[in-house]
């Protein structure tokens, strides 16, 4: 194995042909480096993607915070190499490395892969084969590495099961120092087992080993049952919660070269309550909790201070809805009055957003202004769970213009279940009323950005039962729209491409049977799948004939409402029933309202009633729990409450 001296002597010789030679330096400001030799536990964290996206992941920026902080461990960052340094990489001999200390990534005692979308799976799997560790899990012995896995696409784990140790469903900030610690103690116990290590790991709450639980299925391909093969871990994984958001990172990398987001990212809370059918972060990431007022002013100011960024984004996935979000505003704005500095609130609701917050984001506006209707028609909005009438749409975004933005961003979302080419023309004309209000305001300068994303049920969701479009129902919405919207120079249409709608799909819904298919593709040459340079859909056809498997089975076949589900034995504490219960609303087009103003014991509570108890008041957006604990019965610390009841 290469040293980290003798990767940097072969570095020298490659970086010069590379376009960005910046990815693969390291040496950044704020960048954490220990010394290899004094601590007992080296971590490394993988975004597979390119450096310039995976630098401003939050989540690999949580983690990497947490495992610093310990003075027993470190933590260092990996990122997947673009195409031509992938090439240089493999002539050259250079395995794939850690930017802080140009050790090799096979060196590291745990390697640790954020996974928020499904089209980095084989990226995920290039990252081992560049690093030089076996790809299946099987195939690895003591002297490599645990790999783990967590982020949102991995609450259905199981198209990557035969690829990754353990998985960690849920919330990282926690679990990860209880993962460390695991193997701590294993490597303390000499004449241990690698598989004695992971039946630890999978005694972890919010860890899944797969190797320790087998699937069985029925004639028709769909799943009979999912169960573990030891009796000592959970039947069904609850994931993660951390009951308190730990105090932000503040320490932000500052990169070499231009990036996606260049800027302070502070998250203000975390979960949503609105119950949008369609929206897989918002059922998995409850219950909502919020950090406070002068919690994220005093990390705004300390990021801001160590980075010298001009950019702070307020993060969440429905910024409005924070309970103090004027006062949080109105307090950025004094706080950093003559610096120069741009606020954002990425993620706004249409009927959350007034006009005093308008009037505060105004004088410090980043860019244009981001609203998601989703959807044009009320039998649509109600289908969805996300009613707003037209004319609040377009209040809102008349006074936005006023305000002195010139550019509006409105996010919809075709193929919803029983949409119909009248709810896509909604659509365009909703576009076309909204840039005419635009024009009433300030003239030809008003301009639209349409982006029409195309719908892909998720796991754990209301929607989890319906089947995609089918190609030719896409193709047909989408050039309705371009008809209708192409035609205005000052209205920009960017709609997803079908195919990358239909891997999104097999990968999220898939069982094990996907893991072959992932294997085989990136065998065909496919990574980089959500790139125009890397995809190769071909490849992916091919790999679903080599396996026998029909890749319908997977996108447009609707789901038995009794059906066994893939990640059946994986929760997000939403019981089964609940989701149930909201997709029959869904068929008759009944609302439900949001949950801050009613709780409909979707499951939260019921599981992490103890959790609420220990944490009492307004940091949680659930109601306080009242009743006693009940008493422990059982010894056995490692049954969890049984959801889909």
């Amino acid at each position: 194995m290469l040293t980290p001296e003798q990767i940097e002597n072969k570095l020298d010789h490659v970086l010069l042909k590379v376009q960005k030679p910046g990815r693969y330096v390291g040496g950044e400001l704020n960048s954490t480096h220990k010394d290899w030799d004094n601590f007992r536990t080296k971590v490394a964290f993988v975004f597979p993607d390119i450096y310039d996206i995976g630098v401003s992941n939050v989540g690999l920026k949580i983690l990497y915070d947490q495992v610093n902080q310990r003075d027993d461990a470190l933590a260092e960052r990996v990122y997947s190499p673009w195409l031509d340094m992938e090439i240089l990489m493999r002539e050259n001999g250079i395995p794939l490395y850690a930017l802080e200390s140009k050790q090799p990534l096979a060196c590291f005692d745990l390697i640790g892969f954020t996974l928020p979308y499904e089209t980095l799976y084989t990226n995920a799997l290039n990252v081992l084969d560049l690093g030089g560790i076996p790809i299946r899990t099987v195939d690895r012995d003591e002297s490599h590495p645990i790999v783990i896995a967590g982020g949102h696409s991995t609450m259905n784990p199981e198209p990557m099961y035969a690829f990754i140790d353990a998985f960690v469903i849920g919330e990282g900030e926690e679990v990860i120092h209880d993962i460390i610690n695991a193997i701590q103690k294993h490597k303390d116990q000499p004449g241990t087992s690698r598989a004695e290590l992971l039946h630890e790991l999978a005694k972890i709450p919010g860890v899944y080993v797969p190797t320790f639980y087998e699937a069985y299925y029925m004639d028709d391909g769909t799943l009979s049952h999912i169960e573990p093969t030891v009796d000592d871990i959970p039947k069904i994984v609850t994931k993660r919660l951390v009951a308190k958001l730990p105090p932000p990172p503040t320490k932000f990398i500052v990169p070499n070269i231009d990036i996606v987001h260049n800027r302070v990212s502070v998250e203000i809370m975390r979960g949503c309550t609105r119950g949008c059918r369609f929206c897989h972060a918002g059922m998995i990431t409850r219950p909502v909790r919020e950090r406070t007022v002068d919690e994220v002013l005093e990390a705004a100011k300390i990021a801001i201070k160590n980075t010298g960024f001009e950019e702070l984004a307020l993060l969440s996935l429905s910024s409005s809805d924070y309970s103090n979000v004027l006062e949080l505003v109105t307090k950025v704005g004094e706080q950093f009055d003559g610096k120069h500095l741009k606020v954002s609130l990425p993620s706004l609701r249409i009927e959350s957003v007034s006009i005093d917050l308008m009037e505060k984001l105004k004088e410090k506006r980043s860019g244009g202004f981001t609203l998601a209707p989703e959807a044009a028609t009320e039998r649509m909005r109600r289908i969805i769970n996300k009613f707003v009438p037209d004319e609040e749409v377009i209040d809102t975004t008349r006074e936005i213009y006023r305000r002195g933005w010139t550019t509006i961003k409105l996010y919809f979302m075709i193929g919803h279940p029983s949409e119909t080419l009248e709810d896509v023309q909604a659509i365009a004309d909703l576009c076309k009323r909204v840039i005419e209000e635009g024009r009433k305001v300030i003239g030809w300068k008003a301009k639209l950005n349409a982006g029409v994303s195309t719908f892909v049920p998720k796991s754990q969701t209301p929607f989890q039962w319906v089947s995609c479009d089918t190609p030719e129902q896409i193709r047909a919405k989408q050039a309705l729209l371009r008809r209708e919207l192409g035609r205005d120079k000052n209205i920009k249409l960017s709609l997803t491409d079908a195919e990358d709608s239909f891997l999104e799909a097999w990968l999220s819904r898939g069982d094990r049977r996907m893991a072959e298919v992932v294997y085989s593709a990136w065998e065909k040459g496919s990574r980089f799948d959500a790139w125009r340079e890397g995809k190769k859909y071909s490849a992916w056809i091919e790999a679903f004939e080599e396996q026998g498997l029909d890749p319908l089975f997977y996108t447009h076949r609707q789901r038995r409402t009794d059906e066994v589900f893939p990640w059946e034995h994986i929760t997000a504490a939403v019981r089964k029933n609940f989701l149930f219960q909201d997709f029959r609303m869904s068929l008759e087009g009944e609302i439900r309202v949001d949950c801050r103003l009613n709780c409909f014991a979707c499951g939260i509570l019921p599981i992490f009633a103890q959790t609420r108890r220990e944490n009492p008041g307004e940091g949680w957006k659930c109601p306080d729990v009242k009743s006693p604990a009940p008493k422990v019965v059982s010894k056995s610390t490692h049954q969890l409450p049984v959801v889909g009841d």
